[in-house]
């Protein structure tokens, strides 16, 4: 299907984990994580119909905790069209300042699906990105491969050719969020998922199912200790995580109550304290960190202060 043509079928049917086929299991996790996608459709089709102000009436028709999944549409929507159209570019630019200033984080990852869309890399990602986070359009475009492509990339691990070392394990975050969708939030299916996967794969893999089960939650608090205990010794990956969604979290003045329980069960501490985790790792790297090893050296940094936090 071509761009254009994509570009102007967005249904909320996308959403449905029946018409993907995933996983599909009783209680409150399908409908919660099916409202997470209708949220991002609803910000991708909104930036693409309009923008400013007007977008900002748009988006808040989305509850406050869904909304940073809107701007994670909102992200993609806004990339596209300034790749589309790079003469006019500059639309990620004011979406950032402008009604997407709470969410930087989810902006960025939004910004991944659309390099994934056009089938282009995100080494650069938007011309207006944060230096460091914009390496979180790896991430996203990671989400896009698994949430879009999931036979290859999930079910035969697929991975693009060329990438770098680094900028995979990053995409592989991503695929680790795509993954917790995937499997309906099922603590067992997620952990047989990942172990299907080369072992050197398997950390960063873990790493984006803590971000997804802090960030969008769909389980309760049973399920995210069985969730712990199966990271095994990727634990300190799932709450490196869950610290960057508690961050996300803070930064956008919406925490929910599944966040605190997820960071208080999948990291040892609250919201707050979980949150301060990526502030004083981001310190170590002195000023202006921008390279993927920045990158890199601020999600080890995380795990070191879990370590000595649960130690």
């Amino acid at each position: 299907m071509s761009v254009v043509a994509w570009l102007s079928r967005q249904d909320m049917a996308q959403a449905d984990f029946g018409r993907r086929r995933f996983r599909l299991r009783p209680g409150p996790a399908r409908g919660v994580l099916e409202s997470a996608g209708r949220a991002f459709l609803t910000g991708l089709n909104a930036s693409l119909e309009t923008s400013g102000e007007a977008l900002s009436v748009r988006v808040a028709t989305v509850g406050p905790e869904l909304r940073g999944f809107a701007f994670e549409g909102a992200g993609m929507g806004c990339a596209l069209l300034d790749l589309l159209a790079p003469v006019r570019r500059g639309r990620v630019a004011a979406l950032l300042r402008g009604p997407a200033v709470d969410y930087p984080h989810l902006v960025h990852v939004g910004a991944g699906w659309a390099y994934a869309r056009l089938r282009l890399r995100p080494y650069r990602g938007p011309s207006s990105a944060d230096p460091l986070l914009r390496w979180l359009s790896w991430d996203g475009f990671g989400f896009h491969q698994g949430f879009f492509h999931t036979d290859q990339v999930i079910g035969r691990h697929r991975v693009e050719r060329g990438l770098p070392s680094g900028v995979r394990q990053v995409r592989d975050q991503g695929l680790g969020r795509a993954l917790w969708f995937c499997e309906c939030a099922d603590p067992d299916g997620v952990a047989l998922r990942i172990a299907e996967f080369p072992q050197g794969r398997q950390a960063d893999l873990w790493s984006g199912i803590g971000l997804a089960a802090t960030y969008a939650g769909g389980t309760d608090a049973g399920e995210l200790a069985r969730l712990a205990d199966l990271s095994g010794r990727f634990r300190a990956h799932l709450a490196q995580g869950s610290a960057f969604a508690c961050a996300a979290r803070r930064v956008s003045g919406i925490v929910p109550a599944h966040t605190g329980k997820a960071a208080e069960v999948l990291a040892g501490s609250d919201t707050d304290v979980v949150a301060d985790w990526t502030d004083r790792s981001l310190a170590v790297l002195g000023p202006r960190p921008d390279t993927l090893a920045h990158y890199q050296r601020w999600r080890a940094e995380i795990r070191h202060l879990w370590e000595r936090n649960s130690g």
